[in-house]
């Protein structure tokens, strides 16, 4: 049986987490850590050893460097510059920087795997990590707007009264202001939300409270890593068990939805080699202006790193 092997660059609050939930789910036999803080990586990797010790399967926990990855399959990326605090652009010219000085190198010591890049802006970074890797687009994800989708179906799970998995709802976009619940396409079990829920649920506040809802945990804790920790380890688990499950991730766009060379937040169907298809939405005008919008914003953020 072939090891599955996962790489995690930058091991902070995100990072840390995401190896312990790794580790908790037991879905890969070795998780490398890579930071420059090394003291930190260390003790991170045996806490976690600690954590493995109670697996029924063995999972090993190693210290790599970034350049050490021609035998990974799915290198996450949750390195950022510590500007998450101040402006989305002051943000991308930090982590735009740590990504191009890392990305052509491990391409040059035969990385042949999928990127998941779950630092912000996620769309771009997404989009520059592309780029810099000269991999096929469907070997290049983004986290995207999966988090923010299951946040909605949270909020309006707890508003109905009925489970988050059963309702069928999603956001599309950037993984950011721009973004936006797709109303026309939402429903549970064929009945649209509008319809079954008629003058029941504000919509529009259930989506505006989606879309705020990391603002307002990085306002009370600072940070946010149980739900991106989450969300990034499911994505590596439909990828390794071949699931073909569909979430909204950030995709490169060549044509679909009339775009192209952008990477956006879109329903697409996972498979063990990454992105295997993008869902293309029927929508309605208004989410038609709404999903430009969104384009014009990422595609401004990959012009101010110059990467047209």
């Amino acid at each position: 049986m072939k090891l599955r092997k996962v790489m995690i660059i930058g091991v902070g609050n995100v990072g840390s987490t995401t190896a312990y939930t790794f580790v908790n789910r037991g879905i890969c036999e070795e998780i490398a850590l890579v930071d420059l803080n090394k003291e930190l990586a260390y003790g991170h990797a045996q806490d976690l050893l600690d954590a493995a010790a109670y697996r029924q399967n063995m999972v090993k926990v190693s210290l790599r460097e970034s350049t050490d990855c021609a035998d990974i399959d799915i290198v996450i990326i949750t390195v950022t510059s510590g500007l998450a605090q101040k402006s989305r652009k002051e943000e991308l010219d930090g982590t735009s920087k740590i990504i191009e000085s890392i990305v052509p190198n491990m391409m040059k010591n035969g990385f042949n795997g999928i990127f998941l890049v779950a630092t912000n802006p996620c769309d771009a970074i997404t989009y520059q990590v592309w780029k810099l890797s000269g991999l096929p687009r469907h070997r290049v994800i983004g986290t995207g707007v999966w988090l923010d989708t299951v946040r909605l179906r949270r909020l309006l799970g707890e508003k109905m009264d009925i489970g988050p998995q059963s309702i069928d709802a999603f956001i599309v976009g950037e993984h950011g202001d721009s973004q936006f619940p797709v109303w026309s396409h939402s429903s549970i079990y064929g009945i649209n939300l509008n319809k079954l829920e008629k003058n029941k649920v504000d919509f529009a506040q259930i989506g505006t409270q989606a879309r705020k809802m990391g603002f307002e945990i990085m306002e009370r804790k600072h940070c946010t890593e149980y739900g991106i920790a989450s969300t990034i380890t499911e994505i590596c688990q439909h990828i390794f068990t071949n699931s073909h499950r569909a979430l909204a991730l950030s995709c490169i766009l060549d044509g679909e939805y009339g775009y192209k060379n952008v990477a956006i937040g879109v329903p697409a169907i996972l498979d063990q080699h990454g992105i295997k298809k993008i869902i293309e939405l029927d929508f309605i005008e208004k989410e038609k202006q709404l999903f430009a919008n969104s384009v014009e914003i990422v595609k401004g953020y990959i012009e101010h790193i110059n990467l047209k």
